[in-house]
């Protein structure tokens, strides 16, 4: 396999065969328990019956007719992202980098039409992660993912993230958009600041700049409201979302205000295969899930439950363990200097599977249904794994 895949991924040794609720099988027939959750995808767990059921009744109608017709799955999940996000309009892509490209797009052509060749500028943040295409990787405030591929596209401009005067110095009338994650995913599971965001709502608003919330990794759930913007109670201009909005079957979506999106017209953007009626449907019962039956609570309840497990350990190795941090269940634990590598190998020799992420942190992402007992279990591992290292 490793002759004909591009070398693009550092993967674990491991070829998962088969995955059931937070548990995964390999093709040796060992058993792992996946905190990983295909980093933050598989929010109802591997082989969630209620994906299952949807994917089979779909595809026995039909799978795809392009954006030139309207489908029922469709117009259902655009109703239900708009109600629950509350912003007005949405674009159904495959992707958060593709969310964000379209994300970034808007902002180009709102400010096109606001002032033709002059309201420009983007500003993004220093340790931030948007994706690795062309645009979304011009607003990757991280040096070593962009130096290769320069030049990228222009006018983006680093602020640092949490330090609001760092971004007035860079505001102006000719600045387009502020992009932002509301966690900070790769870069260690660093929540913003209130101030910080509220501030960021009101440089926009005072220089006709749109915000754009960056929610691929922290949004759908994972923060404990189904948009982590909105447990800062201030509405962005446009929201990205992806990663668990499908269940596993890979679907993006972009939602933005009427203010936002009225200059998007046809012509102007589009994605084969974006907003596909099976993702969609995938998406709804997703939706559904979250809201109707439960699981949105339960990551409340599981979270306070998880961060007092996780501050135990804390407590208990502190020569190993820096601080617990993060919202809802999205965790990081950033371990002391040189002892992140050495703790994921050992879990995984536990057969416990983290995901790293920058400043020594590691990322805890169970699935959004994840009950006590899986999360006694992963402590259980964790801590075996911390104290042989």
């Amino acid at each position: 396999m490793e002759n004909h895949v591009m070398n693009t991924y550092n993967r674990f040794d491991i070829t998962v065969e088969s995955g059931h609720g937070p548990w995964i099988v390999d093709t040796e027939g060992n058993e792992y328990l996946d905190f990983i959750s295909g980093i933050a995808v598989n929010g109802l767990g591997h082989a969630a019956p209620q994906i299952i059921k949807t994917l089979n009744e779909q595809a026995s109608k039909v799978i795809h007719v392009s954006n030139l017709f309207w489908t029922r799955p469709q117009i259902e999940l655009a109703e239900l992202l708009a109600e629950k996000s509350g912003l007005d309009k949405v674009f159904f892509d495959n992707s958060g980098t593709e969310s964000n490209e379209t994300a970034l797009k808007i902002a180009r052509k709102y400010g096109y039409e606001k002032n033709k060749g002059k309201k420009t500028k983007i500003i993004c943040f220093k340790n931030s992660f948007h994706g690795r295409s062309m645009g979304a990787l011009s607003v990757t405030g991280q040096e070593h993912y962009r130096e290769p591929f320069r030049p990228l596209i222009g006018d983006v401009y680093d602020a640092e993230f949490n330090n609001l005067d760092s971004v007035k110095e860079l505001m102006d009338d000719d600045v387009c958009a502020v992009i932002l994650e509301l966690i900070q995913g790769e870069s260690g599971i660093l929540p913003a600041e209130q101030e910080f965001v509220e501030g960021i709502r009101k440089l926009c608003d005072e220089h006709d700049a749109l915000m754009i919330c960056d929610e691929v990794q922290c949004g759908m759930g994972r923060s404990g409201k189904l948009f982590a913007y909105q447990t800062y109670g201030v509405m962005p201009d446009i929201a990205t979302t992806a990663k668990a909005l499908g269940g596993g079957v890979p679907i993006g979506a972009v939602m933005a205000s009427d203010k936002a999106a009225q200059y998007f017209v046809p012509g102007d953007h589009g994605c084969t295969f974006g907003g596909n009626p099976l993702a969609c449907a995938c998406g709804v019962t997703v939706m559904h899930e979250l809201f109707d039956n439960g699981v949105l609570d339960n990551v409340n309840e599981m979270s306070g439950y998880f961060f007092a497990k996780l501050n135990e350990l804390k407590d208990k190795y502190p020569e190993k363990i820096n601080l617990v941090r993060g919202k809802g269940l999205l965790i990081g634990i950033q371990m002391k200097e040189g002892f992140k590598a050495p703790a994921m190998a050992a879990a995984e020799k536990h057969k416990l599977l983290l995901a790293g992420a920058g400043n020594e942190v590691i990322r805890f992402l169970p699935p959004l249904n994840v009950k006590k007992e899986e999360i006694d279990e992963a402590v259980k591992r964790f801590e075996a794994a911390v104290a042989e290292i």
